[in-house]
């Protein structure tokens, strides 16, 4: 990718670990299995790359190591790709840095390790607190497995946490899932991230779905949707995006950056990039990645976003938040007014009760976000800003 001298003040990295102790039958990540030897040998080529990019000057105001699961590595290999990071960019230092961490693959050394390199936020997908249905969808873990990782992050510190959990899984009734949750707010985590069942084509679960018990109906999904709005929220957790919740001061720094089309930086296998408006994506083949990083780029893919691409983007990432998106800054970033481009669907959407508009200090701002019943059909809503 390009490498010219403007300085990207406020940026996101984030790192790609694409390993897992074993595939999950809904998964359709790039992560898979592997050893010990091929770990050491990707870490390599991984740190390679962010010394092969030369943008030292850029200020890191988030970073996000994620897979796969990383925290199947030696604590030793994520302590060296912070200390390239550390060495290769200006990181804030008030940064969030966040490690993805899957239930029974840390233990007190490894985030022992996590706090020195600077690490200060735990992502767990736990998904489930159902033993039951964690073996259902091929998770490697228990319940009490995630309570000893969860125990042992907060007894080495860690105050920010955020907890993964799956509705609509097969065979899973409402009471279940209420169950769940109510049982994971006991534990306090800062943040919490609850998703709805996707299913991905050619995962096993897709595959082989008559296999496996019913999935829970379009109503019973709608009420565990709006049932986790009501009780998280009863307990302090507001809900900022669609399926992310968080205590005061915990909203992702990370994810908002996403929504909010900020610029970010891919390392490792299959990484995507979004710098000044170019997207970049890394090849998805290790024996490529492995022989190429630090030698020469591995981006695979570049795409320039026109103005539209932009336009819709701005669109449907920022009305996944809560609050919307505001008028006034698409003024600012666009040189045009709203109105002018989408003030037609965005009437459209009032009119059919799927958004409402509204209005800060004293009417200066003027913001459109979902309702409930838009969050229900947001593809729908979505796909009506893109913009050909």
């Amino acid at each position: 990718m390009s490498n010219d001298n403007k300085v990207l003040e406020n940026r996101g990295v984030y790192i790609h670990v694409p390993f897992c102790v074993k595939k999950c039958a809904y998964c359709d990540f790039l992560s898979f299995p592997a050893n010990q030897t091929v770990y050491k040998q990707y870490v390599e080529a991984l740190i390679r790359e962010i010394q092969f990019f030369d943008r030292k000057m850029d200020t890191i105001s988030s970073i996000f190591i994620g897979g796969g699961t990383p925290s199947v590595l030696e604590e030793t290999l994520i302590f060296n790709i912070m200390e390239a990071l550390y060495h290769q960019f200006l990181i804030r230092k008030d940064a969030e840095i966040t490690i993805e961490c899957n239930p029974g693959t840390i233990d007190k050394n490894k985030v022992r390790v996590y706090k020195e390199a600077n690490i200060n936020r735990i992502s767990f997908g736990l998904q489930s607190a159902s033993d039951e249905l964690l073996a259902r969808i091929g998770r490697i873990h228990t319940y009490n497995d995630f309570l000893s990782s969860y125990n042992c992050a907060r007894e080495a510190g860690f105050c920010n946490i955020n907890i993964d959990m799956m509705s609509a899984l097969p065979g899973q009734t409402l009471d279940m899932y209420i169950q769940d949750i109510q049982k994971i707010i006991k534990l306090k985590p800062e943040h919490i991230s609850a998703y709805s069942l996707i299913l991905e084509e050619n995962t096993p679960l897709y595959k082989n779905i008559a296999a496996y018990p019913s999935l829970p109906d379009e109503e019973t999904e709608r009420l565990m949707y709006y049932d986790t709005k009501k009780i998280l929220l009863e307990n302090q957790y507001n809900r900022y995006e669609i399926s992310n919740y968080a205590k005061e001061g915990y909203a992702c720094r990370h994810n908002k950056l996403y929504w909010e089309r900020g610029d970010y930086i891919g390392f490792g296998l299959g990484a995507a990039s979004l710098i000044e408006g170019v997207r970049y994506k890394n090849t998805e083949n290790m024996e490529e990645y492995i022989k190429k990083a630090g030698k020469e780029s591995v981006v695979c893919s570049q795409e320039q976003l026109t103005k539209k691409d932009c336009m819709s983007e701005f669109m449907f990432l920022g009305l996944r938040e809560s609050r919307g998106i505001c008028a006034n800054d698409f003024k600012t970033q666009f040189g045009v007014s709203i109105h002018e481009i989408f003030g037609r669907v965005l009437q459209k959407h009032i009119d059919q009760k799927l958004m409402v508009s509204y209005s800060v200090d004293g009417g200066s701002q003027i913001w459109y976000a979902l309702t409930d019943y838009g969050v229900d059909v947001s593809n729908y809503v979505f796909s009506e800003y893109l913009l050909e």
